[in-house]
């Protein structure tokens, strides 16, 4: 087993279904298992250095209730290598994106960072947005 490097930001995702989502997290969408407890239906996962840990709901961290679509507000940006691939095997598995593949340029200090980006909500209804970098233009 490899030695985990744990990032210095890494989100905690309550979920209602643990196998459900591992599934999801690791069988479509292509992430790591790096260490589960599968006692406490707990898992950290990664792709690409993006580090996820989730935890069937156990209300020790619970600041109200949890009503799906969870997590309202946020999106997760992730870096992945190839989103054409991973559009593939979601579709292929009859997944539903929230919002199809799409190229953007973001401004920032001058310079514009292109990304080719999809976005697609797990089981629980979290927003994950997966980007490829595609350059910088001046």
């Amino acid at each position: 087993m490899h030695e985990i490097r744990f990032n210095k930001l890494i989100p905690e995702l309550s979920v209602k279904n643990y196998n459900k989502s591992i599934e999801f997290y690791i069988n479509i969408l292509g992430f790591t298992l790096e260490y589960c407890r599968e006692k406490d239906k707990f898992a950290m996962i990664s792709i690409n250095n993006a580090q996820i840990m989730i935890e069937e709901i156990n209300c020790h961290w619970n600041t109200g209730e949890l009503n799906y679509p969870f997590g309202r507000g946020i999106n997760f940006q992730i870096e992945v290598r190839n989103v054409d691939q991973m559009v593939k095997t979601i579709k292929e598995s009859d997944i539903k994106l929230f919002r199809e593949i799409e190229v953007n340029w973001y401004e920032v200090q001058g310079k514009h960072y292109g990304n080719k980006e999809f976005l697609v909500q797990d089981p629980d209804g979290y927003l994950l947005r997966f980007t490829e970098d595609i350059g910088i233009k001046e």
